[in-house]
């Protein structure tokens, strides 16, 4: 529910003009709420007297817009999405919690459809190594269910399978990294969207992050794994590990030209 405290509203009718949804009005000079919107919390941002409020959302976090400390320089934040990389190499240093929180909560201001809110962010970070061994496990008898309808992932897993069998350091689904958050969520988008401002924090906290599409698929089509981590009838819609890089890069990698319609 959307809450109006009606002996600090002016009756501006900013909060009924930015509603998407319709649901504000102004009456006898005073706005009014009518039930059942997706609570954007536009009309909580948009009023100038902090009249309006969301108590079931955590209010405590709403903070005052201040030009000086919230405009990020374009120029700079550009040249920060030109240096990340894809890392496949990580250091054996543990992630601070603090970072993990502020990585997770850019996911969480996401923005999502219709405001459902709805991704679900499981950290392995502490029972990691548990959770590994249980996907090692599952693997060969995943990658024979799927060799009919994925012959090259089946292959691809067996191969990975048999190179852990040979050498048990061999770490290639996880690359070593310190810490691998699965985003459960019934549309992919807003999970994709999550974790790209989650990959841009953890950068912005010194880390680096890898997009696990062969992870991904794996632990979707595991049960077991999928029981163990609480989201069984959600689909995994991203895994991404992250860590400090192991590697550096001193300049930024090449890529193709645009492809732009302008019109």
């Amino acid at each position: 529910m959307v809450t109006i405290e009606k002996e600090k509203c002016i009756g501006c009718g900013l909060c009924a003009k930015d509603c998407p949804a319709n649901k504000i009005t102004v009456k006898d000079g005073k706005a009014e709420y009518t039930p059942e919107c997706i609570l954007c919390g536009h009309c909580v941002a948009v009023c100038p007297r902090k009249a309006v409020s969301i108590p079931e959302y955590d209010m405590a976090a709403v903070e005052e817009y201040d030009r000086e400390r919230f405009t990020v320089d374009p120029d700079h934040f550009l040249r920060a999405l030109k240096f990340r990389r894809s890392i496949r190499d990580y250091k054996a240093m543990p992630v601070e919690r603090e970072k993990l929180e502020k990585i997770l909560t850019a996911g969480r201001y996401t923005p999502t459809a219709k405001n459902a809110q709805a991704c679900r962010f499981i950290v392995l970070q502490d029972r990691l190594e548990e959770f590994k061994d249980l996907l090692w496990e599952r693997i060969p008898e995943m990658a024979e269910q799927i060799k009919e309808q994925s012959p090259q992932y089946s292959m691809f897993f067996k191969f990975l399978y048999r190179r852990r069998r040979k050498d048990p350091a061999d770490d290639g689904l996880f690359f070593n990294a310190q810490v691998c958050v699965v985003i459960g969520a019934s549309n992919p988008i807003d999970a994709g969207l999550a974790a790209a401002n989650m990959e841009t924090m953890a950068v912005a906290e010194g880390m680096g992050a890898l997009f696990d599409g062969y992870l991904q698929r794996i632990i979707d089509a595991c049960p077991e794994a999928k029981e163990w981590l609480g989201i069984p009838d959600v689909p995994v819609a991203c895994c991404m590990l992250l860590g400090y890089p192991a590697v550096t890069y001193r300049r930024t990698a090449p890529r193709k030209l645009e492809d732009v319609d302008w019109r």
